[in-house]
């Protein structure tokens, strides 16, 4: 009974030790929140409690296990599943740490600025860190269960250790697409060409990018589609970002009209009406001819707006709003087909022959 009894009380115990631990550091850091709501590391850091306590109830239990005289065949696979699973919780905790900094950081620094572009910068910079640090313990910790945990794995890390410059030029031929987009990653999230946030337009396609990864960059377009690139296209094609600078965007409406459309009236229209509407911001207007035809011209309206959302809603406003006023007050404005037997040129009275 003394068998039993023993490692239960034992394990056991360490495990409820470890609970309670737990359980007051989290009541802990849920007090410092209330007591300062500005700050949200706290808060954040309460997501790390599944990690903390499988890793300090997994630690606990592996300094505690001889007390326990458990004394089974199994003792060495035991303690290798609980080196192990040690491990792998302290590099998830390690994980969540660094995301709980890093969204405490961005949070930190979009509250002392009102530049949304730099913010967005910032945030594509955490992001794509948040990516290589989860990537690096990921691997440290494997490299940690095969070399130190199972003792069989050693030689054969020595081994990988002592040929890892020929594996590592041989990975790198392998891998020359992967390793491009992770640099290239790299250079997106550092530099200032396209940031999370942004709106692009690519291959035809517009929209927002809504994710950075190390190979991959989403955007989601307009109509709730997501595109789907390698990063490394941004570094190699030419793409258009439209928040590069700013948000601020001019949008143009063409009409193909008849000769006798009347521009000026067209213009005061076109002005009034954007003064009623909110997604104009006010910076740019213009309505002018730019093009002739033999049978018509074409007019260009131009309206300026705070981003691409509201242009794209002005502009079609604008083109259904014009098409509606002339149609009811200038109908002759619309282009004219000739139906009219085709004028004949007067005969030069020369004589045949």
């Amino acid at each position: 009974m003394q068998d039993v009894l023993r490692p239960v009380l034992v394990i056991g115990g360490t495990i409820a030790v470890t609970l309670i631990v737990g359980w007051i550091i989290d009541r802990a850091l849920h007090a410092a929140t209330t007591r300062k709501p500005q700050n949200r590391l706290p808060e954040l850091l309460r997501r790390c409690q599944l990690p903390l306590q499988v890793l300090m109830g997994s630690g606990a239990v592996q300094l505690t296990y001889d007390l326990s005289e458990l004394n089974t065949p199994q003792d060495r696979v035991i303690l290798s599943v609980l080196a192990t699973l040690t491990t792998a919780s302290a590099a998830w905790l390690a994980i969540r740490v660094a995301g709980a900094l890093a969204e405490n950081s961005l949070a930190t620094y979009a509250s002392r600025t009102e530049d949304v572009a730099r913010v967005r910068q910032f945030r594509t910079q955490l992001a794509m860190l948040r990516r290589i640090v989860t990537t690096v313990l990921a691997l440290v910790a494997a490299a940690v269960a095969m070399l130190i945990v199972f003792p069989g794995m050693r030689a054969l890390g020595a081994s990988l250790l002592a040929s890892a410059g020929v594996i590592g030029i041989i990975a790198g031929v392998a891998a020359q697409s992967m390793l491009g987009n992770l640099f290239a990653g790299l250079q997106i999230a550092f530099g200032d060409s396209v940031k999370i946030g942004d709106t692009v337009v690519v291959e035809g396609e517009w929209g927002t990018v809504e994710e950075i990864s190390l190979a991959f960059l989403t955007v989601r377009i307009w109509d709730d589609r997501r595109l789907t690139m390698p990063i490394s296209y941004f570094n190699n094609q030419p793409y258009e970002n439209w928040s590069k600078g700013g948000h601020e965007i001019t949008g143009t409406v063409f009409f193909h009209l008849d000769h006798a459309a009347p521009v000026k009236e067209m213009r005061a229209h076109l002005h009034e009406f954007l003064l009623g509407r909110k997604d104009w911001d006010g910076r740019a207007w213009g309505l002018l001819i730019t093009d002739t035809t033999p049978t018509t011209i074409e007019v260009r309206a131009s309206m300026s707006a705070q981003n691409a959302d509201d242009v794209w809603t002005v502009r079609c406003a604008v083109r259904e709003e014009m098409i509606n006023w002339l149609r009811e007050n200038h109908p002759y404005a619309f282009p004219r087909v000739a139906t009219s037997p085709a004028a004949v040129p007067p005969s030069s009275g020369t004589p045949e022959g």
